[in-house]
């Protein structure tokens, strides 16, 4: 395990050394603890500090002319005397550093970090292709401020106590902030609308054959707002938009707006259980949909009044600017994601935050007049929104793309080159697709100028792919959240980085990041810690969730009166002032770009009738497979089936398996891991491929699923054993278009799909 951060721009084999004096010689009389145990009390403080683990392991040198032993250290809750008593003979005798308190061991050996005592001075001696100095000055500084507070009170509770500097501090909460930017007193639509004044005839947005100019839109817009006021809308009133992603539904997102509502996207075709449970959470009144689109939400049972846009045609409303006065602070929209506890939570957030998040979009993506932004992304990703009106209050356009030609990835490319969209925001899997379509089929994409990735880790193999095909395209790394506007970090990418790891880049304006213990305390720079938001991006909270609410949300302890929104996410500083992502340490998972809490499947998992317990885990990143229990087992198709009548299909199992009871871990918990382990296992076939044609699909659904060869059988179900939409269109392109996208969703068993596949040869 990696102790000591890395933290060098200019790393060099080789060592150095560090050293400055003692405020006072360790210990002080003869009736304090032995200098060893200070030390080392000091020690393991550093180390925790350093690694974000309570458990650390150290070598140390037990007695004078003696060689390093590695020693336990247990830096749990408890008083720095009590950290004393916590080394004990153990670990890893490879350990990253060797403590030595009486200075005189050499220090000649492979340890990152040599800390000793000599004649009243501690010194550091460390290697340099790990750390620089100025790395090495604060680590020796943080031991000589737990050296103090030892002193200061041995009783005091250590981990209540911060090692940081008042430099660091101040680095880390002012300077690694994002950059200030006085936001106009102006709303998202209110910029929309000085577009429209400025040229009313350019064109806005177009679908298909379909385009509307900038006035069509506003009057469109406008009209619905209209409609909504005239239906009872008031401030911050929810309007569900339960419509396809066309330009009606552009229209009423704007005119939800613009009324001074809150929009909150339904996706049409969501189980109306589901879309039951978000319309009352959110106190939803009015609904707007259109022809065709209102079948499931028709079998929700909700108390909301439904508005079709089809009959706000035929109303005679004014089509002139509403003038509805819309404050900084007031809702915008609220989107729902996964939640633990079985029920779905929606995010709300503010104006000023949405207006916020969009300027740094038109900034960082270099949107400008008359360029084409796509809109790809679904409604229920927050995502969709900036794709949505960047372009307008831009100057630009927007282009919205059907999903059936986002599932033709050939399609989709000619569209992108047809339409000459210069912005580009798809999640890093169907970037993999992309490229794989453009090695096989080159094109120019002459006005694509910045392409953005998000909703899932990137990893630096596809970034290099990217820059060896499109060296002249900006690729964009996007992170954020749902409860913080969406992204609150953007890493510009105009080569491969030099990391390992693609960094998730620096905050954008106006937003404040910090990585935290916790207590919510900074940690040391280049530590692993819970990356926390403060600033205008910060929600207000879960709708009619107050204890959700307030597990996530609270008062910034740094600057009193402002929000502050954990995230459960894992990261660390880099040198250059990036943010790195580490993941995540709770049951939130990122499954194929989607934020998936695994409880709220679990909970619907324990709402199908016969199973008595159940749990739910992701296998290789890729796919969800539950574990269910019961006195008799349920068909795994009858499981799954009840579970899509309650949870959209990505949230779905791909595989369900019955068993007498869940492995538990000592302390009474279900093993996951056990479990992850055994549903890799249960993967595994006896029906094996047969012909040639059987062996290359298994092949191919292997390098798409994520699953070993050996354990897809030939009457395996595609979409039963974790396939999507977008891995069948992947999977079409690693067979060289030999079968089709309908070849796959007509006959999804490996064997019959084997038979297409040799008649194609």
């Amino acid at each position: 395990m990696e102790t000591i951060p890395r933290w060098t721009t200019a790393p060099v084999p080789g060592v150095s050394t560090y050293e400055v004096p003692l405020p006072r010689p360790v210990p002080p009389t003869e009736h304090e603890p032995p200098t060893e145990h200070v030390l080392l009390a000091a020690h393991a403080k550093v180390l925790a500090a350093l690694s974000g683990e309570h458990e650390v392991t150290t070598r140390l040198v037990p007695a004078k002319g003696e060689e390093p032993v590695a020693h336990r250290l247990s830096a749990g809750p408890g008083s720095w005397r009590e950290l004393m008593e916590s080394a004990a003979p153990g670990g890893d005798p490879a350990a990253e550093t060797v403590l030595d308190p009486y200075g005189v061991h050499d220090g000649a050996d492979d340890a990152v970090l040599h800390v000793s005592l000599h004649d009243g001075r501690l010194r550091l001696r460390f290697r340099t292709d790990v750390l620089d100095a100025r790395a090495a000055e604060r680590i020796a500084g943080y031991h000589l401020t737990a050296l103090a507070l030892i002193d200061a009170d041995p009783d005091a509770d250590h981990t209540a106590q911060s090692l940081l500097s008042a430099g660091e501090l101040h680095h880390q909460l002012t300077e690694l902030t994002g950059p200030s930017r006085e936001l106009p007193d102006r709303r998202v639509h209110e910029l929309f609308e000085d577009r429209v004044a400025l040229h009313p005839d350019a064109i806005a947005a177009v679908e298909g054959d379909r385009q509307w100019t900038y006035r069509e839109l506003d009057s469109r817009a406008n009209r619905i707002g209209r409609a909504l006021l005239a239906r009872g809308l008031r401030r911050e009133g929810v309007v569900a938009v339960v419509m396809e992603r066309d330009l009606e539904w552009m229209a009423a997102v704007l005119g939800v707006l613009k009324a001074g509502g809150v929009y909150l996207p339904v996706e049409p075709h969501f189980p109306a259980e589901r879309i039951a449970a978000v319309l009352s959470r959110a106190g939803c009144e009015l609904v707007v949909g259109e022809q065709g689109s209102t079948d499931t939400l028709d079998q929700a049972v909700v108390d909301a009044r439904t508005v079709l846009v089809d009959t706000v045609w035929t109303e005679e409303h004014d089509d002139s600017p509403l003038g509805i006065e819309v404050d900084a602070g007031q809702l915008a929209y609220i989107y729902f994601t996964s939640g633990s506890t079985g029920e779905p939570k929606g995010a709300m957030c503010e104006h000023a935050g949405f207006l916020n998040h969009l300027l740094a979009k038109i900034d960082d993506l270099g949107i400008e007049a008359g360029q084409t932004v796509a809109q790809t992304a679904p409604q229920c990703f927050d995502i969709s929104l900036w794709q949505l009106l960047a372009g307008p209050v831009a100057g630009g356009r927007t282009l919205l793309v059907g999903q059936e030609t986002i599932l033709d990835v050939p399609l989709f490319v000619d569209t992108v080159e047809r339409a000459g969209v210069h912005v580009l925001q798809v999640v890093p899997s169907y970037l993999d697709a992309v490229l794989a379509e453009l090695e096989q089929r080159p094109r120019e994409l002459a006005d694509l100028h910045c392409v953005s990735v998000t909703g899932e880790a990137v990893k630096k193999e596809l970034v290099q792919r990217w820059f060896a095909a499109r060296p002249g395209i900006r690729l964009v790394n996007a992170y954020g959240l749902t409860e913080t506007s969406d992204d609150t970090n953007h890493e510009v990418m105009r080569a491969v980085p030099e990391q390992a790891r693609v960094p998730l880049g620096r905050p954008i304006a106006n937003v404040r990041v910090y990585v935290v213990d916790a207590g919510l305390a900074p940690v040391p720079l280049g530590a692993p810690g819970e990356i926390v938001f403060s600033g205008v991006c910060v929600g207000r909270g879960y709708v009619n969730d107050p204890e959700r609410t307030a597990a996530a949300f609270t008062e910034d302890p740094h600057r009193p009166g402002e929000r502050l929104y954990r995230s459960g996410d894992h990261g660390r500083w880099l040198p250059d002032g990036k943010l790195e992502f580490l993941g995540r340490r709770d049951s939130q998972v990122k499954v194929r770009g989607f934020r998936i809490e695994l409880g709220e499947v679990e909970n619907a998992l324990l709402r199908v009738p016969g199973v008595r317990d159940g749990a739910v885990v992701v296998v290789r990143g890729t796919r969800l497979v539950a574990f269910c229990t019961g006195a008799s087992p349920v068909d795994a198709r009858v499981v799954r089936e009840r579970l899509a009548a309650s949870l959209p299909a990505y949230m779905v199992p791909s595989a369900v398996h019955w068993r007498d009871r869940l492995p538990l871990t000592a302390n009474g918990k279900i093993d996951r891991r056990t479990l992850g382990a055994l549903a890799e296992r249960l993967g595994a076939v006896e029906g094996g491929p047969d012909t040639p044609g059987e062996h290359r699909m298994a092949a191919a659904w292997s390098q798409v699923l994520g699953i070993p060869a050996d354990r897809i059988g030939r009457l395996d179900d595609f979409f039963d054993r974790g396939g999507t939409s977008l891995a069948a269109v992947r999977l079409v392109i690693a067979l060289d278009r030999a079968v089709t996208l309908k070849d796959v969703t007509g006959h999804p068993v490996l064997a019959d799909l084997a038979v297409l596949l040799d008649s194609a040869v």
